[in-house]
């Protein structure tokens, strides 16, 4: 039980979500996080910094494996670019409280959409 625990074990969840579902990582890592301790922004801003790497090397592998062209996600690389930096800056701005609903909501929501498809 220690093991699941452990911040290895969450190093591996996380990746393993992150290959599997395109950075979907960060939806295991928050909670997690948060089960250690960390404040709820603390949580979200150091999934985020483990995302980062995971999907680098993530992409890399899927674009070896010709699952994608480049030209496939340049469309949506502007908007993406813009949502992260207007998500960081109002990160800090939110309080734990609401940004634990809007995290829920999110999940929800994610969750209500694969169950009806």
């Amino acid at each position: 039980m220690k093991f699941i625990r452990s911040k290895t074990f969450l190093g591996i969840l996380t990746g393993l979500l992150n290959g599997l579902f395109g950075s979907g990582g960060g939806m295991v890592a928050v909670p997690m996080l948060r089960g250690q301790g960390m404040k709820e922004e603390e949580a979200h801003a150091t999934s985020i910094s483990l995302i980062l790497p995971l999907a680098v090397i993530s992409g890399f592998l899927y674009r070896t494996s010709k699952a994608f062209t480049l030209t496939d996600a340049l469309p949506y690389l502007p908007g993406g670019l813009l949502g992260a930096v207007f998500g960081a800056w109002l990160l800090p701005k939110i309080s734990g409280l609401w940004l634990r609903r809007i995290f829920g909501a999110v999940i929800l929501f994610s969750a209500g959409r694969l169950l009806l498809r």
